[in-house]
């Protein structure tokens, strides 16, 4: 080992972001001597002197500096991480990100803001950034790049931690992280598509249609005054309002995820039997691009009203929907420079969590809102109570912004057209969380677990559901993504409750081995979700809001892994019920079952 030590380190496989140590350059403490002062007396420029001074004012505090070498092979990488967000899941990427990149490019914010390593970093070509953290961080970052006004702006991924996340969700992050590599996360930032974003100014004057007399009690400004995702006022912004003050009047009641749901279910249940948001209609005056959508407002009588930037809103719904044949819209884009007005009712407020969308108003460049009383209002998530004010939005800018792509790069065969093949035969096996938390995601342990149960159903011995169980066999295109995928399964499902639900029992054979299929009766639970068994050393959990940026050969061989949180880990008795025949894919992309043939 020791003739390797004179050899360069190559830095691995992320070397494209790792920040070299040799860009790191350790400042010079500054000389004391008797010298060194004598040579700082004979200088007499005094702009020598101002630059000097400058240098040392910008690395106070410092103990290194980056001069970075340019290369259009490296996309070096600045981390964010805020430990605050998602429980513990902060300090955990934290210390993982420290271990595969060079730590002095990843920064804690509980302990600094992001100014000064921006600043640190400004001139290193192709930067790219990662904020790890909720919506919050990343707006946090965007105005820090705003204020140092870098040129070019480096773009912004985000990895989601906590809940909501809807800009995550509209960039393809997804809704939280789970287990995912970090590995497997700096291929996505590196190989990530940079998008724009659009982001609008708030800009707040007292209502000059009120004598001061008439003001009402309330704050003169709002939280921010740029917003990235949503601007709102009403029903939605008086839950959120009430949520944040008792949460700072009692900060131990609210010290788990399950307790803040149930306090914002509470308020939003109380807030509709008082129904304080009923007269919002009567109270606002909102003119979109020269046209006065109060009429409208009135007549609808809507409790809520959104100003959307993203298509995404409380915690991955979709208010704007798909206009499909409406003329008068175009579907919402969060780069076009138009901003959508939505109104909402407490019916199709309800009805969001299910699908549904609100009225649309307007798409437009510009909105003069003009409020005559003081209104809950919330601006990307930060709710108040501005008191009567007008209220004027516009474009500020775009934001550079690394969106998540579906990544044939990653499996060589998914590059090459001819190497894909027409159809994959894949074994579905389900593991109980039970089962996988208890092997640690260990993928070996789990595999030979699902190969030991396979060959004792096939013996005809007794089934224990442990480890991973055989569920079906499904035949799939092989460009096939998981998404598409998931219907087959769904398929696969409806077809094992007929079978153990028939009044006679039937037993399946698979044709290519003869031996009858194994599987659990048990009914996959809504929460199920895809394992990737081949992208890392360990079995990780594939959010399903991302299901469509997966190929099925990009996690899986012969056998596909799916993860049950709600299956009930049991010891039936007696043989079980046979396997459905092949759930087969039709050329159309519709599900078949050979039963039907």
């Amino acid at each position: 080992m020791l003739h390797h030590i004179e050899e360069p380190c190559s830095l691995g496989a992320h070397a494209a972001v790792i920040v070299p140590p040799t860009w790191i350059i350790k400042v010079k403490k500054p000389q004391n001597s008797l010298k060194a002062s004598n040579r700082k007396k004979k200088r007499t420029s005094f702009k020598r002197k101002a630059s000097k001074r400058g240098m040392e004012q910008e690395n106070k505090g410092r103990p290194f500096v980056i001069k970075p070498i340019s290369s259009p092979l490296m996309k070096p990488l600045l981390v964010f991480v805020n430990p605050k967000s998602g429980g513990n899941q902060g300090t955990k990427v934290l210390q993982m990100f420290m271990w595969y990149l060079n730590p002095r490019q990843v920064f804690d914010l509980s302990q600094e803001g992001p100014k000064d390593a921006l600043e640190l970093y400004r001139k290193v070509p192709n930067l790219r950034i990662l904020a790890c953290g909720g919506d919050g961080t990343v707006g946090w970052i965007l105005s820090i790049l705003d204020e140092l006004q870098l040129s070019p702006q480096p773009p912004v991924g985000v990895l989601p931690l906590g809940t909501g996340n809807d800009l995550a969700r509209t960039l393809n992050w997804g809704g939280g992280y789970t287990d995912e590599p970090v590995s497997k996360i700096l291929c996505q930032v590196e190989d990530g598509t940079i998008v724009q974003l659009d982001r609008w100014n708030l800009h707040v004057e007292r209502n000059p249609d009120l004598p001061p007399e008439e003001l009402e009690d309330g704050v003169c400004k709002l939280p921010l005054n740029v917003f990235n995702n949503y601007f709102s006022l009403g029903f939605d912004a008086h839950v959120t309002l009430e949520f944040h003050e008792s949460r700072e009047a009692n900060p131990e009641k609210f010290n788990s995820r399950f307790r803040n749901k149930m306090f914002y279910a509470g308020a939003a249940f109380s807030d509709f039997l008082q129904r304080s948001s009923r007269d919002l209609s009567k109270h606002v005056k909102v003119v979109c691009d020269g046209t006065d959508l109060t009429p409208k407002i009135q007549e609808l009588k809507f409790q809520c009203i959104v100003f959307l930037n993203i298509p995404r809103y409380c915690a991955g719904t979709m208010p704007w929907g798909n206009p499909g044949d409406h003329h008068d819209f175009e579907p919402q884009r969060h780069d076009d420079g138009y901003i959508e007005v939505i109104g909402f009712t407490m019916a199709s407020l309800a009805a969001l969590q299910v699908g549904g969308h609100g009225e649309r108003l307007h798409q437009c460049r510009e909105v003069m809102l003009l409020t005559y009383k003081s209104i809950p209002m919330q601006v990307d998530g930060e709710p108040c109570r501005l008191a009567p004010a007008m209220i004027r939005i516009s474009l500020r800018n775009q934001a550079n912004m690394v969106q998540k792509s579906k990544r044939r790069t990653s499996m060589p065969l998914l590059n090459d057209p001819q190497s894909v093949p027409d159809r994959l035969r894949i074994r579905v096996n389900k593991i109980s969380l039970q089962d996988y938390e208890g092997f640690h995601y260990d993928k070996e342990k789990l595999r030979e677990a699902s190969i030991s149960d396979w060959l004792r159903t096939i013996a005809g011995e007794l089934v224990q559901s442990f480890g991973a169980i055989p569920l079906g066999i499904l035949v799939v295109r092989g460009d096939c993504d998981l998404e598409t995928c998931r219907m087959y399964i769904d398929r696969l499902q409806e077809d094992l409750q007929s079978v153990s639900s028939g009044s006679q029992r039937v037993h399946y054979q698979d044709h290519e081995t003869s031996f009858p299929r194994a599987l659990s009766a048990q009914r996959l639970s809504p929460r199920w979700c895809f394992l990737d068994a081949t992208s890392a050393d360990r079995f990780y959990r594939i959010d399903r809001s991302q299901e469509h940026l997966h190929f099925v050969m990009e996690i899986s061989q012969d056998e596909i892994f799916i993860l049950d949180p709600d299956m009930v880990v049991s010891q039936p008795a007696g043989t079980p019920p046979g396997m459905p025949d092949l759930v087969v894919e039709q050329a159309s992309g519709s599900p078949v079952s050979s039963e039907d043939h």
